[in-house]
């Protein structure tokens, strides 16, 4: 197993891997407390919280961020967060992945809280993004967001609702997107049934690991709703342009590789960025590394261009 020489003495200190779903409130608090422990530099961006109705009369929430005094309408971001379809959300605020996006992107950005499995299998999850997308088009000019430019980005198992939203939006008649950045996107139900890149490392999530996640979220098999994975999609023509992150050590990575494949054998637009000798979520355990640096800022600025009309991205000097 090849791990990046940055990332070679992080890994050395990792401990081995807890079953997160063994106790899946308990790691939801302790997420919870741990967000809360670490509150979120929310310097320069406002926020307003936002119940949705659903059509069975319960409430979706979301957050909409946004930079404190931006002129004019915004392009607009639907932000998926990760955890498996079962664990995620931040605290009320305290989205930091929304809160960097407002500030790399230059727009206003959505956090979803979507229903959480097992108590709300698909497509609980998959429904309520789309509400979202579409709660976010019909107000945008409520809510200073340009319909016009709106994308959708997510890690993990929210990567994996981005790519189900943007098959949803293209098969349902819009809202139209212009872009979905998939980082180390959870889009096959059959990842991890195979071997994997870390499976002889007890520090690193695995194909077990990815396989417990997909039980919760379909007991009843992927097959029984159309988009519940991605990756079943047969037809994958007139999506938006794709931004696709994988990591080498990822037990997500061969899937995130078909997926990039098939999205350029539909003639979709595609810009793969394959991070070697990096596990699936380094970038929590090693956030100031260049290696977690440079990938955030490969697809932030993909999708700040895709937003903003860029003729042309071109990466920014160096990370230092």
């Amino acid at each position: 197993m090849h791990v990046h020489p940055e990332l070679a003495p992080v890994l050395e200190e990792l401990p081995p891997l807890l079953d997160p779903y063994a106790d899946i409130e308990g790691t939801r608090a302790g997420l919870h407390a741990l967000a809360r422990h670490f509150p979120a530099d929310r310097d320069g961006v406002t926020s307003e919280r936002f119940a949705v109705p659903r059509p069975d009369g319960s409430r979706l929430a979301l957050e909409v961020y946004r930079p404190v005094d931006a002129p004019g309408p915004l392009p607009g971001v639907l932000h998926f967060h990760g955890g498996g379809y079962t664990f995620g959300q931040a605290p009320p605020g305290e989205d930091r992945t929304a809160i960097e996006l407002v500030r790399e992107v230059r727009a206003a950005v959505v956090s979803v809280e979507y229903r959480l499995a097992p108590e709300h299998p698909c497509p609980a999850a998959a429904e309520d993004c789309f509400l979202a997308l579409e709660w976010t088009a019909g107000r945008a000019a409520a809510l200073g967001v340009d319909a016009a430019r709106l994308a959708v980005s997510g890690q993990s198992a929210g990567g994996g609702l981005a790519a189900a939203v943007a098959l949803m939006a293209r098969d349902r008649g819009g809202p139209a997107l212009v872009h979905q950045a998939l980082i180390v996107p959870d889009l096959d139900d059959a990842a991890g049934t195979g071997p994997t890149p870390a499976d002889s490392d007890p520090r690193l999530p695995d194909g077990a690991f990815i396989q417990q996640g997909w039980r919760h979220y379909t007991p009843e098999g992927a097959a029984a709703y159309p988009y519940a994975a991605a990756a079943r999609a047969t037809d994958l023509r007139g999506l938006p342009a794709a931004c696709v992150v994988v990591c080498g050590l990822d037990p997500l990575r061969d899937a995130g590789l078909a997926h990039a494949r098939r999205l350029m054998d539909a003639e979709v637009q595609v810009a793969l960025h394959y991070v070697a000798g990096a596990w699936h979520g380094f970038e929590m355990f090693a956030p100031d590394s260049r290696l977690a640096r440079e990938t955030t800022a490969h697809w932030t600025g993909l999708l700040r261009a895709a937003l903003h009309g860029e003729e042309e991205y071109v990466m920014a000097a160096p990370v230092p």
